[in-house]
C-alpha cells in the first residue's frame, strides 16, 4: 500500500506496528516543516510524519528525548513511536529516499488561540520546570531581528511584483523595524519547545490540551518562551493574560514576564515568518507550495498585529496580577 512515496508496509515493519489496515489516501494535515498521514494498522492509529527537508538523526534524537521527557512529566504530547533499532527516521519510501517519524495518533481539533489560558500555562509551565540545559546555542529565528534592509527590500519586491499583501506590510514595516529595538540577548538558556502556536497546542477531541510538532526544540529562555505564548493566547485580553500568568506561576513555572525585552522570541519568530511568508510568495516552496499558501500564511500577522500598544498592554496586565 503505498501513496505518496510513502510505503505503508514498510512504514510499518519498521517501526513494528502491526498489519497494515488502510493508509490514509494523502497528507491529513499540512505544517510549514512537513506533512502527515494516518496510518492504521492491527496495532492502533498512527502519525506518520515527512518532513520537507532533510533532518539528521542526531537532531531528531535530541528533539525527541525532551518530547520523551516531557511525556513523562505529565505533559499531554503524543507518544513517540521509534524503530527497532532505536531510532526516530526510518526511510520508508519506494526508492529508499523518504525518511519518517512516528508518533501514536491522537484526535485534535482545530487550532483555537483562544482555549482555556489557565490550561495552556500549566502545560507551559510544566515544560518548563523539565529544566534541561540547553544543547547548542539559541537559534537565530527566535533571537536576531529581520532588519530594517531587509524589510525595505521585501516590500519593493512585493510592490514590483503586485503581491496583494505589499501596501499592508509597508504600513507595518516601521512597527516591525520599531519593535526589533527591542530585542535583547537570552537571560537564560534552557531547552524549550520554541513553537508554541495554536497550531501545536490543540485540544484533543475529549477537551484536553496535547502539544505536538517538538522539533524545533532548543536552546531559547523560558521567559521569553513565556511571553511569546502569552501574546498567542491573551492578545489584547487582558482577563486572558492574567490568567495565563496565574496559572502558569501556580504550577511552579520558573518563567516571568516583567519587561519589553523579554518578548524577543515573539518579535523576532514572528518577524522571520513574516518575511518567509513573503519571499515564499516570491519563489513558492514546498513549505509554501502556492502563492495562496504564502498569502495565508503573511495574513495571520496582518490580521492580529504584535504591536508595541498591544504587547505594552499585555505587559500591565501580567505586571497587574504579580502585585500583591
Amino acid at each position: 500500500m503505498i501513496q505518496w512515496g510513502v510505503d505503508a508496509e514498510v512504514v510499518a515493519r519498521c517501526f513494528g506496528l502491526g498489519r497494515v489496515v488502510r493508509l490514509s489516501d494523502g497528507p491529513v494535515a499540512r505544517g510549514r516543516q512537513g506533512q502527515v498521514w494516518r496510518l492504521d494498522t492491527t496495532d492502533g492509529s498512527w502519525a506518520v510524519k515527512v518532513a520537507f527537508e532533510a533532518v539528521s538523526e542526531e537532531a531528531a534524537a535530541l528533539s525527541t528525548e525532551f518530547q520523551e521527557a516531557a511525556r513523562r512529566a505529565g505533559v499531554p504530547t503524543p507518544e513517540v513511536r521509534r524503530t527497532a533499532e532505536g531510532a526516530v527516521f526510518a526511510d520508508v519510501g519506494t526508492d529508499g529516499a523518504v525518511p519518517v517519524r512516528v508518533h501514536v495518533w491522537v484526535d485534535l481539533q482545530p487550532p483555537d488561540p483562544l482555549v482555556d489560558p489557565a490550561l495552556v500555562g500549566e502545560v507551559v509551565a510544566t515544560i518548563h520546570r523539565l529544566d534541561r540545559p540547553a544543547a547548542g546555542p539559541p537559534d537565530p529565528w527566535s533571537t536576531e531581528p529581520v532588519g530594517a534592509e531587509h524589510w525595505d527590500t521585501l516590500v519593493a519586491d512585493l510592490r514590483a511584483a503586485r503581491a496583494p499583501f505589499a501596501e499592508q506590510l509597508a504600513d507595518l514595516r516601521d512597527e516591525l523595524v520599531a519593535l526589533e529595538g527591542w530585542i535583547e540577548p537570552p537571560a537564560v538558556l534552557r531547552t524549550c519547545h520554541r513553537d508554541l502556536w495554536a497550531d501545536n497546542v490543540l485540544l484533543t477531541t475529549d477537551g484536553g490540551l496535547c502539544v505536538i510538532d517538538w522539533e524545533e526544540s532548543g536552546a531559547a529562555d523560558p521567559s521569553m518562551e513565556l511571553a511569546a505564548v502569552l501574546f498567542e493566547f491573551g492578545r489584547s485580553d487582558p482577563g486572558r493574560a492574567r490568567a495565563l500568568v496565574e496559572a502558569y506561576a501556580a504550577a511552579g513555572g520558573p518563567g516571568a514576564v516583567t519587561r519589553r525585552g523579554q518578548f524577543s522570541m515573539l518579535i523576532a519568530q514572528l518577524g522571520h515568518i513574516t518575511a518567509t511568508a513573503s519571499a515564499d510568495w516570491l519563489s513558492p516552496t514546498p513549505r509554501s507550495p502556492s502563492r495562496a499558501a504564502a498569502h495565508e500564511w503573511v495574513r495571520e500577522v496582518f490580521q492580529e498585529p504584535h504591536t508595541r500598544r498591544v504587547l505594552e498592554e499585555l505587559l500591565a496586565a501580567v505586571r497587574a496580577a504579580s502585585t500583591p
